[in-house]
């Protein structure tokens, strides 16, 4: 009578595992913890998530579609590093999904959403450190987007918005400051609250297209260093 629960439970569990082990490197990547460059052996691996390669080999598989790992020949898997024209592609892509996400998100916006959204900028206000607002600066992008009610799409800004946020939150944020960009959030919030979805999507636009601006602009006077 038990044994089918069991054996789900255990068929879950390795489904689960190259999950757990992409999350986890996934972090790790974003963070900085493993910069560009870093190569990722599959047996070390395994060996440290207790695994065998073939769960680790589907994690780095799908971190290679979410742009975060490459393959070198004779190298294997690597932290992939991305030049300034890829990243502005990314921020391309995360202009047409976060814009459209957000239209679609302030009709369902309530005012446990709006102060949501005010304690992140509030807390951003609060902190002196470059990485909080870069954690901020993204719990805040994914706020505006979560009553869209799509966890698709839902998923492809987080896995845009970390990605691009990885290379330029930190550089743009040395440059810049916190000033500006916080201008513009509490412009795109307070569209939201006034329900104006087509004017806060137009505001996002701006905010993402600032960024790069910059990118590209620190790059063509050498201060833009990525990786």
């Amino acid at each position: 009578m038990t044994s089918p629960p069991l054996k789900k439970s255990v068929a879950d569990k390795k489904q689960a595992l190259p999950h757990r082990i992409r999350d986890q490197l996934r972090y790790e990547i974003l963070t900085g913890a493993l910069p560009a460059g870093t190569p990722l052996k599959q047996d070390s691996l395994a060996t440290r998530f207790q695994a065998s390669r073939i769960p680790v080999r589907e994690a780095l598989r799908q971190l290679e579609t979410e742009g975060l790992v490459t393959y070198h020949l004779n190298r294997g898997a690597v932290v992939m590093q991305m030049d300034v024209a890829q990243i502005c592609e990314l921020l391309d892509i995360r202009i047409a999904l976060e814009c459209y996400a957000v239209r679609i998100a302030v009709p369902n916006m309530g005012e446990p959403d709006f102060a949501e959204l005010e304690a992140i900028l509030k807390a951003y206000d609060d902190s002196d450190s470059v990485q909080q607002w870069a954690e901020l600066n993204r719990r805040f992008h994914m706020a505006l987007c979560m009553p869209a009610n799509n966890q698709r799409l839902r998923r492809l800004i987080e896995e845009y918005g970390l990605n691009t946020d990885r290379y330029t939150h930190e550089l743009m944020s040395k440059a810049t400051g916190k000033t500006r960009p916080q201008q513009d959030h509490y412009a795109i919030l307070q569209a939201c609250r006034d329900q104006d979805g087509q004017r806060a999507a137009q505001l996002l636009e701006a905010h993402i297209l600032e960024t790069r601006k910059n990118l590209v602009a620190m790059q063509r006077h050498g201060g833009a260093a990525l990786g």
